[in-house]
């Protein structure tokens, strides 16, 4: 049920859909002063959630500092969360905009600073409709050069809860000892870390896939509307939306 309800209300955290509904208040309105009101809540939405250094301070905020891992010490495995690929209509495998966890957990692995690599992820759809998405990643690492034997595959989890949960069931049956390294998009690792600790794990958190950076000011990139962000914003609150609901159900 928790996990239908996520992805049925998955657009509702949308701003482009705020204002959609807003405008369609306005339109349907009789009084003068209720449409002024309305009008300028889509104007405020509009500006704020299109303004390029608002998004950036929220999300450099919000993204934890890069890791550097102490030298010459090996980790017995690097758990690397799905969400970095997807499937065409014919099921043929895709990187996503995410794929930077795939190149850090493979850094990682060919670097020697972990022994095994642990891919969690099936399918975030609703109607599970396709492949689980490790189908794609693992021949991918093993092109790669990483070694078949040392991919562990989980392919049930749907969600970060359930990579948690099904992943420490594999660990702990095939006896690999932590600390491990949980790697994960920037973005996600505030909700990933939590609930993995939540779970009883001992890691290392290695967060990746930056999407904001340091930048120099600039009008451009700073002041002039971005219309994309609209989208954008909706993964920021999906994350943080998430880590409260997963609070407060007790899975973080």
């Amino acid at each position: 049920m928790f996990f239908v309800l996520s992805k049925v209300l998955l657009f509702l955290l949308m701003p482009f859909w705020w204002i959609v509904i807003l405008f369609i208040w306005m339109k349907l309105s009789k009084t003068p002063k209720t449409k002024k009101r309305l009008f300028a809540g889509i104007v405020v939405v509009f500006i704020v959630f299109t303004n390029p250094f608002i998004y950036r301070s929220v999300i450099s905020a919000w993204q934890p500092d890069p890791v550097v891992l102490p030298a010459n010490h090996v980790y017995g495995a690097g758990i690397v969360l799905g969400g970095m690929a997807g499937f065409d209509k014919n099921e043929k495998g895709y990187f996503g905009n995410n794929a930077d966890r795939f190149i850090q957990i493979a850094n990682l692995y060919h670097q020697g600073i972990i022994q095994k690599i642990v891919v969690t992820g099936g399918t975030g759809k609703l109607q599970q409709d396709e492949p689980a998405e490790t189908s794609f990643l693992k021949p991918q690492l093993i092109a790669n050069g990483v070694k078949e034997a040392d991919i562990i595959i989980e392919s049930r989890s749907r969600n970060t809860y359930e990579n948690a949960v099904y992943t420490k069931k594999i660990l702990d049956s095939l006896q690999i000892k932590p600390p491990y390294i949980l790697v994960t998009s920037a973005l996600h690792m505030h909700r990933s870390a939590s609930v993995f600790t939540k779970a009883g794990y001992n890691f290392i958190a290695m967060p990746c896939d930056y999407k904001v950076i340091p930048a120099a000011f600039s009008i451009e990139g700073s002041l002039v509307p971005n219309v994309a962000l609209l989208n954008d914003w909706a993964w920021f609150l999906k994350e943080w939306i998430g880590l409260g609901a997963y609070k407060l159900t007790g899975k973080a």
